[in-house]
């Protein structure tokens, strides 16, 4: 697997789909503590018609672990290693959760960026909807007498709409095991989450002069819905769809409609 260098930190990345010769590059920016797993429904998706890069961010799955605290900038630095290292001029960048914030950073400070799509994400700072408390309980504390498959559907479950893991018990288990095999650990993920809690980029998203996607689940429980209002608010040339009653997994639970709307939106950038 290929690895670019981003000040000693090797950040790995793979590529999926067309030539980057022939067909236009869509990079795919990961979650908080989410393995490139995340967006298997997606990649198939978008593979016959686009070059694809999926990268690990610093700390998850093939990427190196350095010590934390993160910060967004810095990850939006990873990225601009990757696609550097892959020789790509310009790209579509999709991220969700903490993955469009490294995106809308990303487009602030490099110019690689050729359109964004922003899914179950916030553009931070003092007058974004925060996560509620109770969410946060629930993804960074375990009961005791959990073991590893018990900790992870545990700390997962705000993030999926009620009832979808006992009806999706197979799909669910899947996750699970690549979250055993990819996620990040513990310490990276609180570095990953100090990166999120101080990100800030509300006062600079109308300099971005490009077309961007807003999308989000109606019943996101981690990141709420109304930051999707405040990033159609300040970003000059966003469209906004809102998936009704999605979750904040809505582009795993809800793949069909997101991978739609992807892929129109893709067409028209």
């Amino acid at each position: 697997m290929p690895r670019a260098d981003n000040g000693g930190v090797a950040v790995a990345y793979e590529e999926r789909g067309r030539d980057p010769a022939d067909a236009g590059t869509v990079v795919l920016c990961e979650g908080l503590g989410y393995g490139r797993w995340m967006w298997n429904w997606q990649a198939d998706a978008l593979a016959d018609d686009y070059h694809l890069l999926l990268w690990d961010n610093r700390g998850t799955g093939d990427s190196e672990e350095p010590e934390g605290p993160y910060t967004v900038p810095e990850l939006a630095a990873d990225l601009e290693a990757v696609l550097a290292d892959a020789d790509v001029e310009e790209a579509h960048v999709v991220g969700a959760s903490m993955g469009g914030m490294v995106a809308q950073r990303y487009a602030i400070e490099y110019d690689r960026a050729r359109s964004l799509a922003l899914l179950c994400t916030s553009p931070g700072g003092p007058d974004a909807h925060p996560t509620p408390e109770s969410t946060l309980a629930r993804m960074f504390s375990v009961p005791d007498d959990a073991d590893e498959r018990e900790a992870i559907r545990h700390r997962m479950a705000p993030a999926m709409s009620d009832g979808f893991p006992e009806a999706n018990d197979a799909l669910v288990s899947d996750v699970v095991d690549w979250r055993l095999e990819s996620d990040a650990s513990d310490a990276a993920r609180e570095a990953q989450a100090a990166a999120v809690a101080a990100f800030d980029a509300g006062d600079e998203l109308g300099s971005l002069d490009l077309p961007v996607l807003v999308a989000h689940g109606t019943a996101d429980r981690v990141v709420p819905v109304e930051n999707a209002d405040l990033l159609a608010e300040r970003l000059p040339h966003a469209t906004v769809e809102y998936v009704e009653g999605g979750s904040h997994l809505f582009f795993v639970e809800n793949s069909r409609r997101v991978n739609d709307l992807l892929l129109g939106f893709l067409a028209d950038a």
